[in-house]
């Protein structure tokens, strides 16, 4: 089992009504994931809204969750960026700050070859005595980190794992903890021998997914077929905008989102409100 954990919740950044960060709820939902199955959270990343926080804000909230961090979890850090000096600079602050580890991804937007790559996580690497988990998310960077590109990356010292959210990629790689990024590819990382997710839907069944690491096979299995409505309803459109819904729904509101991302219309709202009450998950 990795240091880091196995079920990682990607957590929400709750804002108030002026589109404030809210700390108490903050730490509220910390709290309630790591009572229900999580033993890992990512700071500060795509569900956490990390692209609209100013960079005060996202130290503030990784200074928050590494102060409160629930006994017997791992803080990680989003430090990714589309330039190497901030990515790095992020690195090193959040490893000042007590971070468990750091969350980097490949430079987005820029679309580095292959080479820019490789020096980009060298430097990155160099910023930190911590684990540093890749992100491969294609959908968002343009970029895919093949499984031979990523096998050359964990030849750097304190790149330790990745997170995998291309599906098709999916492999065991030769140097790295392997951690599904789309909750629907859970079971088959945990089936390979991967190290587990960073995930959404943890926030809503983090116990059914842990009983997905500690139970049979054959119960992983069950489980997996169960909550494949929750995976996709959560994807109906752009995360984080189908959680905050969801968790405003179950009684754990989290605000809304900071433009450019909008709140859920009303049809998406009922798709994940049908999904919800299916699972018996609404008060």
């Amino acid at each position: 089992m990795s240091a880091l954990g196995t079920i990682i919740t990607a957590i929400v950044t709750p804002f108030d009504d002026q589109y404030r960060v809210d700390e108490d709820a903050f730490v509220r939902e910390l709290h309630h994931c790591a009572a229900h199955g999580s033993d890992g959270f990512v700071v500060a990343g795509s569900t956490g809204e990390g692209s609209t926080l100013s960079e005060d804000e996202h130290l503030a909230l990784a200074e928050l969750a590494i102060r409160e961090k629930p006994a017997g979890t791992s803080i990680i850090v989003n430090a990714g960026a589309n330039d190497t000096r901030t990515s790095l600079h992020l690195t090193e602050r959040a490893t000042e700050l007590g971070a468990d580890g750091t969350l980097n991804v490949v430079g987005y937007y820029n679309r580095p070859n292959r080479r820019g790559i490789v020096q980009h996580y060298r430097a990155v690497a160099a910023a930190t005595d911590k684990p540093i988990v890749l992100y491969n998310i294609p959908s968002r960077t343009t970029i895919d980190m093949d499984n031979d590109l990523l096998a050359e990356l964990a030849q750097i010292e304190h790149i330790d794992a990745v997170k995998q959210a291309n599906n098709a990629n999916l492999a065991l790689v030769d140097g790295l903890d392997v951690y599904a990024g789309n909750d629907d590819i859970l079971a088959r990382t945990l089936d390979m021998g991967g190290a587990g997710g960073i995930c959404v839907a943890s926030h809503l069944v983090g116990n059914e997914l842990r009983e997905m690491v500690d139970g049979s096979p054959e119960r992983r299995a069950e489980i997996d077929e169960r909550l494949q409505p929750l995976y996709r309803v959560l994807g109906v459109t752009t995360n984080p905008i189908p959680i905050k819904a969801a968790l405003e729904l179950v009684g754990r509101p989290a605000g809304g989102l900071r433009l450019p991302m909008v709140e859920a219309d009303d049809d998406e709202r009922a798709q994940v409100r049908g999904v919800l009450a299916d699972l018996g998950l609404l008060p």
